[in-house]
């Protein structure tokens, strides 16, 4: 298993699990959307991620929740440029993940002082995201996502989704490596053109995705997959979400991407906690 990522220089240790701060700087994200379209709130959010143990802040200008409008790219970076510049200058020693599927804000967004991609398409919204993650030789989160935000969700089918899912990201890390990028992340896709049960039955064999070496990302923070379950809201999801980011890091989650970093660090320490025991 790869243990570390190379940050524009900066080795990152994933020995332990790591927790990933959500800040939306969109209007309409399913939780948070419009919280935090000031640059003074922004900015008091990023600081309470770090303060609460946050390793990386994810910055993301579009929603990506069912259904969502499409947002043009030069709109999207309008939202993102600004929101990263502002990010790495006032925490320069932070590590920004970058949440887009284009190539070019990529590049952009890498310029402004981004460290990590984060594409919930996996490469296949931009057929040139793949070539520009080599040539910006930045750690790339790959994620699966069955159709596009605005089809994901319309029935989704699968034979068996563990295999669908993982043949998917191995196809596509090959190809990356091929293209000599070195530091790669794997996301499952939770909620992204799955059903709920899709969803549970890759939550249970996420230990599977373990076999390609790589760190696995797991993202639920909120979700309808706990909602439709236990009858919250995204407003009451909290302590679902620690429930399922405490079953992740059993099955081998490296980085738990949440809007809520204190109680994501609790799950992680109390888990390595039992691993000493």
């Amino acid at each position: 298993m790869k243990k570390t990522l190379n940050c524009r220089g900066r080795l990152i240790d994933m020995s332990t699990p790591a927790v990933m701060g959500i800040l939306n700087v969109t209007p309409d994200s399913f939780f948070d959307g419009g919280t935090y379209q000031s640059e003074d709130l922004l900015m008091h959010r990023a600081e309470q991620h770090l303060k609460d143990g946050a390793k990386f802040l994810d910055v993301g200008a579009i929603s990506s929740r069912p259904m969502a409008e499409m947002v043009s790219e030069e709109q999207e970076k309008t939202r993102l440029i600004p929101a990263v510049e502002a990010i790495h200058k006032r925490f320069p020693e932070a590590i920004i993940s970058v949440d887009t599927f284009r190539a070019n804000i990529a590049h952009m967004a890498i310029q402004a002082g981004g460290d990590i991609i984060n594409d919930i398409s996996g490469g296949e919204l931009d057929e040139a995201m793949f070539e520009t993650i080599a040539q910006l030789q930045v750690p790339y989160i790959l994620m699966h996502m069955k159709g596009t935000p605005q089809t994901m969700q319309h029935d989704p089918k699968y034979g068996d989704v563990t295999e669908e899912v993982f043949n998917f990201l191995v196809t596509r890390v090959h190809r990356l490596k091929e293209l000599g990028v070195h530091d790669i992340i794997l996301d499952p896709g939770f909620g992204f053109g799955k059903s709920v049960d899709h969803n549970y039955d890759l939550l249970d064999e996420l230990d599977h995705f373990l076999a390609m070496g790589l760190p696995l990302l797991a993202g639920f923070s909120r979700k309808s997959m706990i909602n439709k379950v236990i009858g919250t809201t995204p407003d009451t999801a909290l302590n679902g979400t620690s429930v399922l980011n405490t079953l992740a890091l059993q099955k081998g989650a490296s980085i738990l991407r949440v809007h809520d970093v204190k109680e994501a660090m609790q799950a992680v320490a109390l888990i390595n906690r039992m691993r000493r025991a």
